[in-house]
């Protein structure tokens, strides 16, 4: 592995523990209008298929009108249910802190900026990085590698030298499509999906530091 130069950090499911709310936030969207939304298929639409699930609503006959109110609605109570956790991983905050001035990083997240915002709004984790994307900074999320291939254009480092911190295959695929090397670190939700492309598979955030000094 070539010295690490640059670590690009994902956010829900690494720094932050909030995919359960995202999908309770859905849950309870689409319950409104009499769909149930199971956790299995949360899991395959929107984590390993990066689908989403409102064509559950267009199946059902709801326009795009309605999908739209449907949609806010749903954001809306996802930045309620941020507002009212404690979102943030233990020793997140920590690893981050203990790697700064050895490595620069960046959060590269499918996130709306507000509910980005939202979470970090204490600048914990934050201030410890050189660049944040979010969702509209790029063209297409995950796991397509835009979002990785922007962040290599802003930060400016060979992709050899760029280490990525993932959760989900989505996340993978989109390290490894632009050209990157993963690690990942599965989360309940992401527990039972294809790692196999990842160059490390870890259990736990707070193994980072350790597995990292030596190749930064």
């Amino acid at each position: 592995m070539s010295r690490i130069k640059h670590i690009f950090w994902d956010n829900d499911g690494i720094l932050v523990d909030t995919e359960h709310l995202y999908f309770q936030a859905t849950r309870e969207t689409l319950a409104s209008i009499d769909i149930e939304l199971g956790e299995d298929d949360y899991r395959e639409l929107l984590l390993n298929q990066a689908r989403g699930a409102w064509f559950m609503a267009e199946e059902r006959g709801h326009d795009e009108n309605t999908i739209k109110e449907l949609v806010n609605k749903r954001n809306i109570r996802y930045g309620e249910l941020i507002t009212q956790h404690d979102v943030f991983i233990d020793g997140s905050e920590e690893v981050v802190a203990s790697l700064h001035g050895l490595v620069p990083m960046g959060i590269v997240t499918s996130s709306r900026g507000d509910h980005f915002e939202l979470i970090h709004k204490d600048a914990a984790i934050t201030q410890y990085m050189e660049f944040i994307l979010w969702s509209g900074m790029y063209e297409r999320s995950k796991p397509h590698p835009d979002p990785y291939l922007k962040a290599l254009e802003v930060s400016q480092v060979d992709p050899s030298e760029v280490l990525v911190i993932e959760d989900s295959k989505r996340g993978l695929q989109a390290a490894k499509e632009a050209g990157l090397q993963c690690w990942v670190i599965p989360t309940g939700l992401t527990l039972n999906q294809d790692f196999s492309a990842a160059e490390r598979v870890l259990d736990n955030i707070a193994e980072l530091p350790n597995l990292l000094k030596p190749l930064l």
